[in-house]
């Protein structure tokens, strides 16, 4: 009611104004009549005797100039049409000239600040009943337009404009700095703060400042706890609407994003543009404590938690801190028992989703990662790196009690228990506990009977790798087990 009498009067302000115009346009007009009159009485005064009925004798031209009077006061009458068409729709804050006089009213709230327009349900105010219009959508759920390619729907028609550029590959807006190109203005406007290292969005509570205003948003729930975003299929919440849509494709299976290369499919862009350099070797990420390279940003941010020791993820049951938000959620399994990954091929299930990517590999057969010192490849980036270390003898994580080092941060986890006296992992089926995970799986294969590990001379089983290894060589020495 609010909005419908508020638009109301708005409308009927405009029609007052509109009023006002028209009878200033109606005076104006008049005004020229009576300057049309003027000129065809003039006309009728110089006109030749014969032409008036005057009799012989009389002056034949009272005015030599009568011609050229009248030209000039056409040309003159014209300009002042021109000039007044122009001044009638003109603002006088900053002289921009409208189409008409509503939009001219329009655009005069920009200087007003005047918001006529309140929304009913939320009561945001827009200075203009068309920017209500759109905005009502959100409430009611209306999404008008309607993309013919892929049948994607939006709210307003500059939504469909910009979409409609993913399916014709146009991105008009270019950086003068690097020549990158974006489909949208304001994808260019906040790409040039990587230039310019414009941040203007700075966090109230901590100080924390970033490029653009939804990146702002997305930081302060850390702050409020804010998880506004819930799936519909497991009712997993998110702090921000793209991780539920990256969530949502766990249980749709969709990989929308394929790599040229080697055809790997994956469920974000981000992810196909780190895994592709995989393929070109590209490391743009350079710490600047060590020197060391990363493929991405995130691995580069978590990396330099090892000079700074900040580990901001604290586990909430068991008070254990964590340099990244992906290996807190990895330890909270642990308490909770979840374990939403599974393995098409056998059924396993994992905590993580790179678990499940690494153990895939076990059924290809697939080592993709090779290293370039002696040739060994591996299944995963992480055994690629720790393996590298032999060759550089780097040992980088030292143990604060007694000062041994380790290749791995695991490794050094699992050695500090020895410390703290710490045993988390528990086995569900006798109660016993373990120091790492590994420990813990070797031990279930004394319940589940697993005998994952297969001689290829003679086709023995074996629980444990070590097991399996010393059979190898009493079975390739030519005895038998």
């Amino acid at each position: 009611m609010v909005c419908e009498k508020e638009e109301q009067n708005s409308q009927q302000e405009d029609v007052e104004q509109v009023d006002k115009h028209r009878a200033l346009s109606q005076r104006s007009e008049r005004n020229e009549s009576r300057s049309h009159e003027q000129g065809k009485s003039c006309e009728n005064v110089h006109r030749p005797e014969k032409e008036q009925g005057n009799q012989p004798g009389e002056k034949v031209d009272k005015c030599i100039s009568c011609r050229g009077t009248q030209k000039d006061l056409k040309e003159t009458t014209t300009q002042q049409e021109i000039l007044r068409r122009k001044r009638k729709n003109t603002c006088t804050e900053c002289g921009e000239n409208l189409c008409d006089c509503s939009a001219l009213i329009k655009h005069q709230r920009i200087h007003t600040g005047e918001k006529p327009c309140e929304c009913s349900e939320c009561g945001n105010i827009f200075n203009c009943s068309s920017n209500l219009i759109t905005h009502k959508r959100i409430h009611t759920g209306e999404r008008p337009f309607k993309c013919r390619d892929c049948g994607k729907c939006f709210t307003k028609s500059s939504a469909l404009s910009e979409h409609q550029r993913i399916h014709t590959g146009e991105r008009p807006y270019e950086c003068r700095e690097c020549g990158k190109s974006f489909t949208k203005s304001s994808a260019l406007s906040e790409h040039q703060r990587v230039h310019t290292g414009e941040r203007p969005y700075e966090c109230s509570e901590c100080g924390k400042s970033f490029t653009k205003s939804s990146a702002l948003s997305e930081h302060q729930r850390i702050h409020t706890g804010e998880r506004p975003y819930e799936c519909h299929e497991c009712a997993k919440t998110f702090n921000h609407s793209s991780h539920l849509i990256n969530h949502q494709r766990i249980h749709t299976g969709e990989r929308p994003y394929e790599c040229r290369e080697c055809g790997k499919s994956f469920t974000k862009s981000s992810a196909l543009s780190e895994h592709q350099r995989i393929h070109t070797g590209e490391k743009p990420y350079e710490c600047s404590e060590c020197g060391k390279t990363f493929n991405r940003t995130s691995n580069l941010i978590t990396h330099q938690r090892i000079h700074t020791g900040e580990r901001p993820y604290k586990c909430c049951e068991c008070g254990k801190t964590f340099t990244s938000r992906s290996a807190l959620s990895k330890h909270q399994r642990i308490h909770t028992g979840e374990r939403p990954y599974e393995c098409r091929e056998c059924g396993k299930t994992f905590t993580s989703s790179s678990a499940l990517s690494e153990h895939q590999r076990i059924h290809t057969g697939e080592r993709p990662y090779e290293c370039r010192e002696c040739g060994k490849t591996f299944n995963r980036t992480s055994n690629l790196i720790t393996h590298q270390r032999i060759h550089t003898g780097e040992r980088p994580y030292k143990c604060h009690e007694c000062g041994k080092c380790f290749t791995k941060s695991s490794a050094l986890s699992e050695h500090q228990r020895i410390h703290t006296g710490e045993r988390p992992y528990k086995c569900h089926e006798c109660g016993k506990c373990f120091t790492n995970t590994s420990a813990l799986s070797k031990h279930q294969r004394i319940h589940t009977g697993e005998r994952p590990h297969e001689c290829r001379e003679c086709g023995n089983t074996f629980s444990w790798h070590s097991a399996h290894v010393s059979h190898q060589r009493i079975c390739k020495g030519g005895s038998t087990p």
